[in-house]
């Protein structure tokens, strides 16, 4: 018997759910499906730059887990860019946590908070230095 999946954590649920290749008739087009935690796990390791280990913690899984699950999102939308298909994003085991990264800086060390959802800071808005640290809030 399969062990039933844990809901992963997902903290940025933007509107849009679907892509489709320019100038194809929707109907003329093959579809993947992407999960909801796919394209976090997509979002934490490719756009925010988070190790699987960070990324995993964010999603409240294992990095192996985190590992197979962005590996997974990458092979769907890969297929979906390389053969012209649409993505839609629906479904998966997921639960929506809205909430905050909290940052210090390693010169300063001035501690602020960001919205999940804005990418990583450039610089401490105290000092300026781009010695910045993430601070984890459930440890």
């Amino acid at each position: 018997m399969v062990r039933p999946k844990k809901n992963r954590i997902v903290k940025f649920n933007p509107d849009v759910d679907y892509f489709k290749p320019r100038g194809i008739p929707i109907f003329d087009l093959d579809e993947v499906s992407l999960a909801i935690e796919e394209r976090e796990a997509m979002r934490l390791a490719d756009l925010l730059g988070l190790s699987h280990e960070e990324a995993g913690r964010e999603m409240g899984v294992s990095r192996a887990t985190f590992g197979r699950i962005v590996q997974r999102a990458r092979k769907v939308v890969a297929d979906a860019l390389i053969n012209g298909k649409s993505i839609k994003i629906e479904g998966g085991n997921y639960n929506i946590i809205n909430g905050i990264r909290r940052f210090v800086c390693g010169v300063c060390k001035h501690k602020w908070d960001e919205p999940f959802g804005t990418g990583r800071p450039y610089e401490c808005p105290s000092c300026k230095s781009e010695d910045i640290q993430r601070i984890s809030l459930t440890h």
